[in-house]
């Protein structure tokens, strides 16, 4: 129960009773980062259906948004401007880092986050307008298992990051037993068109790692954040692709 804390209080705003300071329950709550992706996507869902419900669906998809962003302090959103303004740069590998280590946004950071934003309130509104709210499920649950293989299978560079030894919570069961939750819940749910988007998602990512560790030699915690909106707004891409084929 620590470990799950731990993880709900690092990716989200969500209020949690004290956490312990064992720091063994800091690394085993990456694989809880699974559950809190259920429990926002959930708090989405039900944010959207509510808005929806009650205003028209452009305000209702733009107030989800605020919430989604309110909801995980932007955390993810920071890593995403500042991998922009690094790779943005196109300098060698040290200079990225000083540059995503800068506390200021340059112009890459911020046109990264306006387009960002520009196709997920895009999406949001056809979910909110078609009844799907439903589908808001996925992309943080999604991309917080991207998070957790991400953490397992490349190699973090930053000595004193956020990230510095969270892979040692970690064991092959554990990212496994991760990847069949989160496998059978997107079937039980979502049938062919969460698979489909699942597929997707994977290939996305992966491309998204593959190309951000050649770059750097490896991960950074702005990566690891910046690879959560990716996800996220992939999945979402994904879902609306992938149900229009239904349609």
């Amino acid at each position: 129960m620590n470990a799950l804390l731990h993880a709900i209080a690092f990716l989200t705003r969500i209020p949690v009773p004290k956490l312990s300071a064992d720091p063994k329950d800091w690394q085993r709550s990456v694989a809880f980062y699974p559950a809190v992706g259920v429990l926002l996507g959930t708090l989405l869902w039900g944010v959207a259906w509510l808005t929806g419900w009650l205003l028209p669906a452009p305000l209702a998809a733009v107030l989800t948004l605020v919430f989604w962003v309110y909801s995980t302090g932007a955390l993810h959103l920071d890593g995403w401007m500042d991998l922009a303004d690094g790779l943005g740069s196109w300098r060698e590998r040290e200079k990225i880092f000083a540059i995503m280590k800068d506390s200021r946004v340059g112009a890459m950071g911020v046109t990264a986050a306006i387009l960002l934003f520009m196709v997920k309130v895009s999406a949001l509104y056809e979910l909110v307008g078609s009844g799907k709210e439903i589908w808001l499920l996925l992309p943080p649950l999604f991309a917080r298992m991207a998070l957790v293989a991400a953490i397992w299978f490349w190699p973090y560079v930053s000595e004193k990051g956020l990230g510095t030894g969270l892979r040692g919570g970690l064991t092959v069961w554990k990212v496994s037993f991760g990847f069949i939750f989160v496998l059978c819940l997107t079937i039980v749910l979502f049938d062919w068109i969460g698979m489909l988007a699942l597929l997707v998602v994977t290939l996305g990512s992966w491309i998204f790692l593959r190309s951000v560790s050649c770059r750097l030699g490896g991960l950074t915690g702005d990566c690891y954040g910046a690879l959560v909106e990716w996800t996220e707004a992939v999945t979402l891409v994904a879902l609306i692709a992938a149900g229009r084929l239904w349609m």
